[in-house]
């Protein structure tokens, strides 16, 4: 398991999920690589619409016709990184109770009238930010405004159902991280690469503080930060604009205003030194992973330098873009490979601080250093020789495709507006972004991979295999869990 999502459309892009060029060459023949200037499909999107309402909510609209449908979301600028010690993981608990009924509403009854209505909904929470969505036939968009406004206004549960679902939250825990070694891992590398930032704690929570969490920890949470000025709505589908307007202003512009608390700054102390930690967990093979403290991108303005952000983006999807990408053939290839498998991320942006990471599983008879060697050689070998232009015009092609393969999906440009919205960047962040990508050159991004590879931005995380029979029994998926 790598960092938990930093930018929705940079998962979608790094990793490789969209159409490429399959007929393209390895990087570095230079022969059939199409230019993007020339090859990359082009998309008209759709207007976006961006509404204040009268209590300080933010109200955001796509239209897009192809299909009758909708995707209704709420997205809240909190998560777990607004929590305190102590309380860690009660941004996620708090998504769990907004399903355990309101005055209108009993437990569970919110997500069966959406499936009543033809629709599907859930919810998640990240660091940065907290999310609800459904996805309904147009014509019932009313019909969630107006439960999702009731239960962001009005949402209460006795003590008991609030014990019952921290059970399952807790279950949740055993199951995606103290029964995942990786996961594992990377709580406690997190923890170690931030001192002062709060991403260092989970967003599931330590398992102690859950154990310590109270009805009234929740309930002041929820009343803290679940205001509408700290919130938006964003809609898109076969909807009308005007029509969204009046009936966002009827049922969530109703909600009385209230201020956002002030946020402390908690900034991360510069970095003096080399880290390391190391767990040991039952696992079939040893894991290891490298986070390397970079800058992120905060906004488009010209007079902001934040080249280096969008380099070690490119890096990134040189070393690890695509099938034949550099780490792939340099080091899980040959009968004498390093690694069965090997990975690279940058995290473009965010509401803290970014990473970039590389990782890897040695393959047989291989170890962890010999694994993490061989990563960092690989960006020497870029801070040395550079990159190839086959190699930048590759990534560009895949990256513009992606915008127009993206919109193929309208839960997709609903939930990439949502966090545009959440980091406070345009609305056609994801236009300008591919823009300011596409004039990254070679020399940039052999720029970043000299100046920001060192051993005092390094945290080193490295899992060591137990034997299988040190494991517990899987566990099955805790009753009740949403996501």
């Amino acid at each position: 398991m790598k960092q938990p999502l930093q930018s929705f459309l940079f998962g979608c892009l790094i990793a490789g999920s969209v159409v490429a060029s399959a007929q393209a060459p390895a990087p570095g023949t230079g022969d059939g690589v199409p230019t993007a200037s020339t090859t990359a499909p082009t998309a008209q999107a759709p207007e976006v619409h961006r509404h204040t309402l009268s209590n300080g909510m933010t109200l955001i609209i796509k239209p897009d016709r192809r299909a009758p449908t909708a995707v209704h979301m709420v997205w809240l600028r909190v998560g777990s990184m607004d929590e305190t010690d102590g309380v860690s993981g009660v941004a996620h608990v708090l998504e769990h109770m907004l399903f355990k009924g309101t005055e209108q509403l009993k437990p569970g009854e919110f997500s069966r009238r959406v499936a009543a209505l033809g629709g599907r909904d859930n919810a998640f929470t990240a660091r940065d930010y907290t999310g609800y969505h459904q996805q309904i036939p147009a014509d019932r968009l009313e019909d969630v405004m107006r439960l999702e406004a009731d239960r962001f206004a009005n949402n209460r549960w006795p003590d008991d159902e609030f014990r019952r679902e921290l059970e399952v939250v807790k279950e949740e825990r055993r199951l995606r991280v103290e029964d995942q070694p990786r996961s594992r891992l990377y709580e406690v590398l997190n923890a170690t690469t931030f001192l002062a930032s709060p991403y260092r704690r989970p967003i599931v929570g330590w398992m102690s503080d859950l154990e310590a969490l109270k009805p009234e920890d929740a309930r002041a949470f929820y009343e803290r930060w679940y205001v509408p000025a700290n919130a938006a709505v964003v809609v898109a589908g076969d909807v009308d604009p005007a029509a969204v307007l009046r009936l966002a202003e009827k049922h969530y512009g109703a909600i009385p205003a209230r201020p956002v608390p002030a946020r402390k700054p908690r900034e991360e102390p510069p970095q003096l030194g080399a880290r390391q930690v190391e767990i040991k967990a039952p696992a079939e093979q040893a894991y290891t992973a490298m986070q390397f403290k970079v800058p992120k991108l905060e906004s488009f303005d010209a007079s902001t330098n934040n080249d280096d952000a969008l380099a070690l983006s490119v890096l990134a999807a040189v070393l690890d873009g695509h099938p034949g990408a550099r780490l792939n053939r340099a080091l899980t290839q040959g009968s004498d490979r390093v690694a069965d498998s090997v990975g690279a991320a940058n995290g473009l942006w965010g509401r803290g601080p970014q990473v970039f990471t590389l990782d890897g599983v040695p393959a047989p008879g291989k170890t962890p250093e010999q694994v993490r060697a061989a990563l960092r050689a690989e960006v020497a070998r870029v801070a040395r020789e550079g990159v190839t232009e086959a190699e930048l015009q590759r990534v560009k092609t895949r990256w513009l495709a992606a915008e127009v393969y993206k919109l193929d999906s309208v839960f997709n440009q609903a939930r990439e507006l949502g966090a545009y919205w959440v980091y406070g960047l345009p609305l056609d962040a994801g236009e300008r972004l591919i823009e300011r990508l596409r004039g990254i050159t070679a020399a940039q991004v052999q720029s970043v991979a000299a100046r920001y590879f060192g051993d005092d931005q390094l945290t080193t995380g490295t899992l060591v295999p137990l034997p299988p029979e040190a494991a517990k029994p899987p566990r099955a998926a805790p009753a009740g869990a949403r996501h």
